[in-house]
């Protein structure tokens, strides 16, 4: 008789005593791979849905980014640290990557860890058909939902892909879960000018949010871009800070959106 095989994910990173990934001391564990081409990425390490040789600078030698792990073998990492998601209140957050370009293992992940008791979280464009986003959101308690773009041919031009599915899903989620958090990445010449601001909010009102978050840009993934042997188009262009968002934030307020810059 022959034995299913085991199902496996292409995981590049466990990031232990996290705080900054949700509620208390969280495990993250970033999935690799990603429909979405968004030229600003801080993690370009994680946009190929196979391993891949990068170079690591502390090493002085190339090494490979990405390995197949089944689900046993996540869970048991990540569960060596409950005693500090039970005390801290924290848990386990699902990155990328995007999840769901993985979707039938992070579902049954997150399944598995929700049986055990673990407080969830996951970051997601959302970028993924209905019926797999649904499934997968059912074990989800708290859901980070990336924004990038109001405009389909503006977020196609910048991204690779339109936001028609990522807005249905996101109005989706709106609808049938509470703990969810809204975030636009704010990026220099992409999303950042008061009208951008404006037609968020818009969007956001129609939509019936309540809250968002915005992520400045930063600098954080430059040098992967060299240690990949990629082009960086965002090279010379400075951070944000959160004093530069100011605007934005007003905007949204304007409009009756509780804002937050991270």
């Amino acid at each position: 008789m022959t034995t299913q095989p085991k199902l496996t994910a292409c995981i590049f990173n466990i990031q232990k005593f996290s705080l900054h990934d949700g509620a208390g001391i969280r495990t993250v564990v970033f999935f690799k791979g990603c429909p979405l081409r968004c030229y600003w990425c801080s993690n370009p390490e994680s946009q190929k849905g196979t391993p891949e040789d990068m170079w690591n600078t502390s090493q002085g030698k190339y090494t490979t980014v990405g390995e197949y792990r089944t689900i046993d073998e996540v869970i048991d990492e990540v569960m060596q640290d409950v005693l500090f998601y039970e005390e801290s209140g924290g848990g386990v957050t699902l990155s990328g990557g995007e999840v769901l370009y993985q979707a039938e293992f992070a579902t049954e992940l997150l399944r598995l860890l929700k049986e055990k008791g673990i407080h969830t979280a996951t970051e997601t464009t959302g970028y993924a058909k209905q019926e797999v986003f649904a499934a997968y959101l059912k074990q989800v308690d708290t859901l980070y939902f990336d924004v990038k773009h109001y405009d389909p041919e503006k977020h196609r031009e910048g991204i690779g892909v339109t936001n028609e599915l990522i807005l249905a899903n996101l109005a989706y989620s709106l609808k049938h879960h509470d703990q969810l958090i809204v975030r636009i990445p704010v990026i220099p010449h992409f999303n950042d000018s008061p009208q951008d601001a404006e037609k968020f909010a818009q969007l956001f009102n129609q939509l019936k949010v309540k809250e968002i978050e915005l992520l400045p840009f930063h600098q954080y993934g430059q040098q992967k871009y060299d240690n990949l042997k990629r082009d960086y188009r965002m090279a010379d262009i400075p951070q944000l800070h959160t004093e530069d968002l100011a605007y934005f934030r007003d905007i949204m307020e304007d409009h009756g959106i509780t804002c937050l810059v991270r």
